[in-house]
């Protein structure tokens, strides 16, 4: 039986909106890491395990000191999350 499968090729710009506006990911993160990744960031004690929620597009949208806050944020915002360890 031949395979009538048709496979649709993403393009670069179609792959990096994959997910914009529906999907979030969640990760945990060292406050020593996050001066390029929060523009703005207010001064914040080094080596304190955060979590952090970023876009599909990789841009931040909220740091917590507690996972379940920072699920209770995409939730609040009709995301879908998926974690990144």
């Amino acid at each position: 039986m031949p395979n009538t499968a048709q496979r649709h090729t993403m393009t670069t710009g179609e792959l990096a909106h994959l997910g914009e506006g529906s999907v979030a990911y969640l990760r945990k993160v060292s406050s020593d890491d996050l001066r390029g990744r929060f523009p703005g960031l207010t001064e914040i004690d080094p080596g304190l395990e955060l979590w952090a929620l970023f876009a599909a597009t990789g841009e931040p949208i909220l740091l917590s000191d507690a996972r379940d806050r920072a699920l209770a944020g995409a939730m609040e915002n009709d995301l879908t999350t998926v974690a990144i360890h």
